[in-house]
């Protein structure tokens, strides 16, 4: 029964931060939450609902509101651990997922099914956060054949969960290297472009990735600058993504303002 009561609280606060407006007052206010949560994970420790809820919590506030490189690795590092733990007590087979042999992972995505979906888009999100902070180390870059493996079977089963928010990452993915290292910069902006049809345009962030992530690489300004006036002048206000659309605004201005110094 505290189990129960502990994830609904979990998800309640989750969803209450999304729907804020204010960025400072979620800022402030998060690592109490953080805090929190981790007392509950310790009271109990195999609740599957609260090792997802802690994974979402720590990987969006150490890409969001953390700046040092040190402390993002730390935090990246602890909701890539609560993601892992999440899938092991999940499904038993998924326990070394991230050290069997690359056949044998893609064999065990292969018998994921709709029931899976949630708890592995936070696996493959968290493993995505945990990644973009250790991008420097070239043993982390080699585990990103994995990372693109979970998002592309999330797609086949379910490709609108999270308004298409596995496309999103899948554009991501494609373009953390450049393309002459294998970064394929015409499949990210097919999935970015999914992604923003799958939202119906009420994720102003996937059109600033899009923006950010894709036409900055290819050098298209026109695309760029259209994609963020769209984000500034839409209505960031809709349900579970009004805090990360104002982010996003914010980001997006930020982006116009450096844009000749890279055009």
């Amino acid at each position: 029964m505290m189990g129960s009561v502990t994830s609904g609280m979990a998800s309640s606060l989750s969803s209450a931060m999304l729907n804020h407006n204010d960025i400072d007052t979620v800022k402030t206010a998060v690592p109490a939450y953080l805090l929190m949560v981790d007392s509950f994970v310790r009271d109990d420790p195999d609740n599957i609902n609260l090792l997802v809820a802690r994974a979402k919590l720590y990987s969006s506030y150490a890409s969001v509101f953390v700046k040092e490189k040190s402390r993002v690795k730390r935090l990246s590092q602890t909701a890539f651990d609560s993601a892992l733990r999440a899938a092991c007590l999940h499904r038993e087979d998924s326990c070394k997922i991230r050290s069997q042999p690359f056949d044998s992972y893609k064999q065990l995505l292969a018998k994921l099914t709709k029931y899976d979906v949630a708890v592995f888009y936070t696996l493959g999100t968290s493993w995505a956060g945990w990644l973009q902070a250790n991008s420097s180390d070239w043993n982390a870059i080699a585990e990103l054949p994995r990372i693109t493996a979970i998002m592309q079977r999330l797609v086949e089963l379910d490709e609108t969960f999270q308004y298409g928010g596995a496309h999103l990452y899948l554009g991501f993915t494609e373009t953390i290297l450049p393309p002459a290292l294998g970064g394929k910069p015409d499949k990210a902006r097919a999935h970015f472009e999914r992604a923003i049809e799958l939202s119906k345009g009420k994720n102003l962030s996937a059109k600033v990735f899009y923006a950010q992530r894709y036409a900055k690489l290819v050098f298209n300004r026109e695309l760029h600058d259209k994609l963020l006036h769209e984000v500034i002048n839409a209505d960031p206000n809709v349900e579970d993504f009004t805090l990360m659309n104002i982010m996003a605004q914010t980001r997006a201005k930020q982006l116009l303002k450096e844009a000749d110094d890279y055009f």
